[in-house]
């Protein structure tokens, strides 16, 4: 069973930044592949951004690339997103995701976190 607990979230102003932090309770971290989704109101949940085991392999949604930055601590069970220059349209709930497998691969998310709310308004 993994738990994924999330934080960092809040309101934050157009243009500004937040980091969302993901610690997971397992044994070895480093079988797992992780991942950000999100999800707005009245949309479906999409991947933001994932990464490998090892941080080898690292994939981002075309409407944040350049913008955040997915990273990982092995050693703290713990994964990250630097979320920069923030829009309105970030204004989401953001979900921790976590796949038991060394590959990086959307389909093999199956455990989730309870989600963290960003919301970006002035």
């Amino acid at each position: 069973q993994v738990q994924l607990i999330e934080s960092g979230g809040g309101l934050v102003q157009p243009g500004g930044s937040l980091r969302l932090s993901c610690v997971a309770s397992v044994r070895t971290f480093s079988d797992y592949a992780m991942g950000w989704f999100r999800q707005a109101p009245g949309k479906e949940r999409t991947i933001v951004a994932g990464i490998s085991w090892n941080s080898g392999v690292i994939y981002y949604s075309d409407s944040v690339r350049g913008r955040f930055a997915i990273s990982r601590d092995n050693a703290k069970n713990t994964v990250y997103l630097q979320m920069n220059s923030l829009k309105a349209e970030d204004t989401a709930l953001y979900y921790c995701a976590a796949a038991r497998s060394r590959r990086l691969r959307v389909e093999d998310f199956g455990s989730w976190g309870q989600g963290t709310q960003v919301t970006v308004s002035s």
